[in-house]
């Protein structure tokens, strides 16, 4: 990804060059710099269907394009600086249900575009670039029948009711381009570019008020049946709703530094995919700063794992994901990270989760999991709906 962002760069600035003065050419830069584009995916919040144009190569080497249509909801998050959106079909190939996290970097000005299919859970490396004039190019560097491509997504004539989306690969580092997806959308008739979104994107289509915020729930995490492994798709159920948070965070960690500071806040846990996925959204604030993150919980029903990605909204990344799952009420999460430039090992814990005060706390280990030490602290306290 940073090659392909270099090479960009490089042809970029030398096309500029090209065409006029250092004046135009420095002007051009600042322009590139200064857009802001945290409001470019606006248009696209609430309910739509999707007609799809699928490609594939035959053994014969003929193509084939396969069209069927689907169901897409979009929630604005952040303000509008990220979304997430469910998307839903029945394609002669069989179903499919699956999301993209968008986030927008105010650093960089550029959008990152995360995909991830319910068969697995797993978010796909992102497409990243922005909205120029109307249009809007992602790209990302990806492997394909073991060989390396380039991936981009370009969005369209976008306006209120309706947008065009393609995504193409190229085989020959950007030269040419085969595209294999097109998708044309329409805004789903009576939907008033809501923010919310009912359970499932399938619901979209018989166009239910939209919410914007889930009925909360009080049940606790689902159990083994017959004796057979543990169905964990559920065991987030709790946090479903409205709350509110007191954080306690250590600064400088792994340091010897016993430095907290207080926050406070609130957030909303939504349902993704029937429930079998969701979206956390906090906004915390003390005399440290503000927090304003997410986290996107995803559930792989064939490893009955799930996988844990934060972003923080000052640059919109997601991170690598803490993997792991809950054994009687306890969930343990584990991933390898780097702080201050040095590999680490990352806990997130889990428990309480069926009380009225679930608690959670992350820790950091710099010497394999041997020891680890606490670094943030969460209690959580309902809203009543």
């Amino acid at each position: 990804m940073r090659v392909l962002l270099i090479v960009l760069g490089c042809v970029f600035g030398a096309n500029l060059a090209a065409a006029g003065s250092p004046q135009r050419y420095a002007a051009a830069l600042a322009d590139v710099a200064q857009r802001d584009g945290q409001h470019d995916f606006d248009f696209i919040f609430g309910r739509w269907k999707i007609h799809m144009k699928r490609r594939s190569h035959g053994s014969n080497g003929a193509d084939t394009w396969t069209e069927f249509d689907g169901y897409g909801l979009y929630r604005r998050i952040w303000d509008g600086r990220a979304n997430l959106n469910e998307f839903e079909a029945d394609s002669p190939n069989g179903h499919i249900e699956g999301l993209t996290l968008r986030t927008y970097n105010p650093q960089t000005h550029q959008w990152s575009l995360y995909w991830a299919s319910s068969r697995d859970g797993i978010l796909a490396a992102p497409q990243v670039g922005e909205f120029r004039d109307g249009r809007g190019a992602f790209y990302a560097q990806d492997v394909l029948d073991g060989r390396s491509i380039f991936v981009r997504y370009v969005w369209s004539k976008t306006t209120a009711d309706s947008a065009h989306f393609e995504q193409a690969f190229s085989y020959d580092g950007g030269k040419s381009w085969d595209v294999n997806w097109i998708s044309d959308m329409v805004r789903v008739p009576g939907d008033a570019n809501s923010d919310g979104a009912p359970a499932t994107a399938s619901a979209a289509k018989t166009g239910p008020a939209l919410t914007t915020s889930p009925a909360p729930t009080t049940g606790t995490a689902a159990a083994p049946t017959g004796g057979s492994a543990h169905d964990g798709q559920r065991d987030f159920d709790p946090l479903l709703g409205s709350w509110k948070f007191r954080l306690k965070r250590r600064l400088n960690p792994l340091t010897g530094s016993s430095h907290w500071v207080d926050l406070v806040g609130t957030g909303v846990c939504y349902p993704v995919w029937g429930g079998r996925a969701q979206l956390d959204t906090v906004l915390l604030e003390g005399t440290s700063g503000k927090i304003e993150g997410l986290t996107l919980r995803l559930y792989n029903p064939k490893t009955h794992q799930w996988r844990l990605y934060w972003a923080n909204s000052k640059d919109g990344t997601v991170v690598v994901p803490q993997i792991g799952e809950f054994k009687d009420g306890h969930g343990e999460f584990y991933a390898q990270d780097t702080l201050n430039e040095k590999s680490i090992q990352v806990r997130f814990d889990w428990t309480a989760l069926s009380s009225s005060s679930p608690h959670f706390e992350q820790s950091f280990s710099a010497d394999g999991g041997k020891t680890w030490e606490v670094n943030w602290i969460t209690d959580q306290t309902r809203v009543n709906p």
